[in-house]
């Protein structure tokens, strides 16, 4: 298996280039299939890439491992930085792993793990050393079996006789017993759907404890039979007291098997296949922080829809979403909106790389959320362009109605509060919740 390692919006083509974090050379077939793929993506919406001729394509913003049916396995990283040096993929790396951390909740079994700062293998073989350990825990602890009811013919009885069947018996098959019996089998859904994920993990692992551990429980759940159907599976998986220790497995039970995958991708892909939009794994992994950092009175609300842009007819018309709203008590205090973008302080010529659009949005949230009055932040991934945050970008003198252009740490999870008046009742609050959390 041929492993190709680009990160977001890299150049991919089949003539022999030097390969770099943002160009490569993958075979005429992978090529083909991808473009295929991308026509499967752009029928559901979304953008997996951009033909730029017949021998160059463009990846898009979704990160992630793509396997294709000619056993190429694309790795594609997060591009954090404009630098693109040899070790900026294993801190890529990193960075993604946390990120699903924190955005999946994925509960990762941290006395097992590797630590990430020097886990150099890809992505795939990371979820699936993470899946047979979580497996391996709840395989000790013990699976959940349940009653099967089983109608039979049978030369004995067991159980309960059919006496209407029975009395509908030929007279010379009288001495077969129509009987009802249950068995106690581990044949339930959630069982089921882990037999699947181990059996995927079985036929694509290269590693060899992953291997070896996998194949051990495959032993184990040998009398277990693979789901046929899924998503039906799935939405079948109980939560109730009793399966509570099956919680902890289920998120990588849904990676290995595609759950967490675009819609337009699930049964497209060969072996197994993550791909997660970055704009959206951004915004959740900036969530987490968020809601670690912000402690009481203040709320947050992530995807308000309470308002819109404006009416018709007595009906509002174009629902206004924005990222996350702080409120304090009743009253919504603080209005945010997070970009997966790179921008730099530096370039005021080019007004930092910030959008127009993005601001016409905030203006719409701001004067909707907040009556035209208070703070607005953009939040952008911290770099060494924009270290400290930038603003504030005045949108009205009379109203104050200000916009803050502010950084998130991705490797504390934090975001960089102005220092500001307007914020020193928040900022005092968040600080002592820091200083219990390290105490």
């Amino acid at each position: 298996m041929k492993t190709v390692v680009v990160r977001e919006y890299a150049r991919l083509t089949t003539d022999n280039v030097a390969s770099t974090l943002d160009q490569a050379t993958i075979t005429p077939s992978a090529f083909d299939w991808l473009c295929n793929l991308a026509a499967g993506f752009g029928k559901g919406g979304a953008t997996l890439l951009q033909i730029e001729s017949r021998r160059w394509l463009r990846l898009d913003n979704h990160v992630g491992v793509v396997e294709t049916p000619c056993g190429t396995l694309l790795e594609i990283l997060p591009k954090h930085t404009e630098q693109a040096e040899e070790e900026t993929a294993a801190r890529s790396r990193a960075l993604l792993i946390r990120m699903l951390e924190a955005a999946l909740d994925l509960p990762v079994r941290n006395a097992d793990r590797a630590d990430i700062a020097t886990f150099h293998h890809p992505l795939l073989e990371w979820v699936m050393r993470q899946f047979v350990l979580a497996l391996d825990h709840q395989v000790k602890r013990g699976l959940r079996f349940d009653y099967r009811r089983m109608e039979e013919e049978q030369r004995f009885l067991r159980g309960q006789l059919d006496v209407v069947k029975q009395m509908r018996q030929p007279p010379g098959r009288a001495h077969i017993f129509h009987i009802r019996h249950d068995l106690f089998l581990p044949d339930r859904p959630e069982n089921r759907l882990l037999k699947s994920a181990l059996m995927r993990v079985c036929s694509s692992t290269r590693q060899p404890d992953t291997w070896r551990l996998a194949h051990e429980l495959a032993g184990l759940l040998a009398e277990i039979p693979e789901c046929k159907d899924t998503q039906a599976d799935f939405r079948q998986w109980r939560h109730d007291r009793l399966m509570a220790h099956y919680q902890p497995v289920r998120p990588w039970c849904e990676l290995v098997l595609g759950q967490h995958m675009p819609l337009t991708v699930r049964g497209a892909t060969h072996g197994i296949s993550l791909l997660f939009p970055m704009e959206k794994l951004f915004e959740r992994y900036v969530e987490a922080g968020l809601r670690r950092q912000l402690p009481p009175p203040y709320s947050l609300k992530a995807q308000a829809r309470s308002a819109f842009l404006c009416e018709h007819e007595g009906k509002g018309m174009f629902q206004l979403r924005p990222d996350f709203l702080v409120q304090w008590g009743c009253e919504n205090f603080l209005l945010m909106d997070a970009k997966w973008k790179l921008i730099s302080i530096a370039d005021r010529e080019n007004k930092y790389g910030l959008s127009q659009q993005d601001f016409y949005q905030l203006f719409a949230y701001g004067h909707k959320y907040l009556n035209g009055t208070g703070n607005m932040l953009l939040i952008y991934p911290q770099t060494a362009e924009l270290p400290e945050p930038l603003g504030p970008f005045v949108f009205s003198d009379v109203d104050k109605l200000l916009l803050w252009v502010v950084p998130f740490d991705l490797a504390n999870g934090r975001l960089e509060w102005p220092l500001e008046a307007g914020f020193s009742q928040l900022l005092t609050t968040v600080a002592k919740q820091a200083d219990r959390f390290h105490g």
